[in-house]
């Protein structure tokens, strides 16, 4: 059996290039692979998707991104008029724009897509962008506009944000805004399947899904580490590789009938056996 190779994302959204001495506002990848452990400090989302482009070219992946890869149900038929993930990934890759040094326009499209829907449900914004579209703050009123304000998924894992919110600490939806046109296209080459939304089997010679690098908390504040994120990738890939070779993995990729249209987090209900696995 092939043994699985293991990749942690570590994302962001910034909106310009991330310093060049190890930084935390910047793109950490950790990889656990049969020759050891590594960890990658990315400055821009351009390299990073190089990166993982020539990491998954050979071998079996399981890919890992701490970003939502999908919304809360009903988005994504009022959005594209498809009731599936994958046709929101395709619809933001056709409109987000994103240069090789990080200036996107993240904030226009979700701004955009609150004009659509009358109101909401993005939230977030920096106090220097005219945006009448897109309020600083939450005002949204999520039963009248039909929508939850967060996924089964958030309503099950303690500290998850919601993926409305794009702007201070814990905003998650930028990073799904600016992430999910790279899951759009990496889920268009062959072999590549992303959990849940499609099973992964033994075709998938590439997994990708969601995690939640905080589920190991407690280990990474252990690990002393002065930047965060570089243990969280690290740690996780790690476990998530030992539970593989193990055998061990099965019962993570359980996840509910919801979870087809707004995604699930790898690993969510257990914590226990992935910090056991470290």
């Amino acid at each position: 059996m092939t043994a699985l190779r293991v990749a942690v994302v570590d994302w962001s959204a910034a909106a310009q290039l991330s310093p060049r001495a190890p930084s935390a506002d910047a793109i950490w990848i950790g990889t656990c692979t049969p020759e050891g452990e590594a960890v990658h400090y990315l400055r821009s989302r351009a390299e990073a998707e190089a990166l993982l482009t020539r990491l998954t070219a050979t071998g079996q992946w399981l890919v890992g991104f701490d970003f939502p890869m999908g919304y809360p149900t009903g988005f994504a038929a009022r959005l594209t008029g498809q009731a599936t993930a994958r046709a929101v990934w395709d619809w933001l890759d056709a409109r987000i724009i994103d240069g090789p040094r990080n200036d996107n326009n993240r904030f226009e499209v979700a701004a955009g897509i609150n004009r659509r829907f009358g109101q909401g449900p993005f939230w977030g914004r920096p106090a220097g962008l005219d945006l009448p579209y897109l309020p600083p703050r939450k005002l949204v009123d999520y039963p009248a506009l039909g929508l939850a304000e967060r996924r089964a998924v958030e309503r099950a894992v303690p500290g998850a944000q919601p993926v409305w919110k794009l702007y201070t600490t814990g905003s998650v939806g930028s990073q799904s805004l600016t992430g999910l046109p790279l899951i759009a296209r990496l889920a268009r080459r062959a072999g590549v399947a992303v959990w849940p939304f499609v099973p992964p089997g033994p075709l998938a010679r590439v997994t990708l899904a969601e995690v939640y690098p905080s589920i190991l908390a407690p280990e990474v504040r252990a690990a002393g580490d002065a930047i965060k994120d570089r243990a969280q990738v690290r740690l996780l890939a790690r476990a998530l590789a030992r539970l593989a070779g193990r055998g061990d993995l099965a019962p993570l990729w359980s996840a509910p009938a919801i979870a087809r249209e707004e995604g699930w987090i790898l690993g969510a209900g257990h914590r226990a056996a992935l910090a056991g696995a470290l």
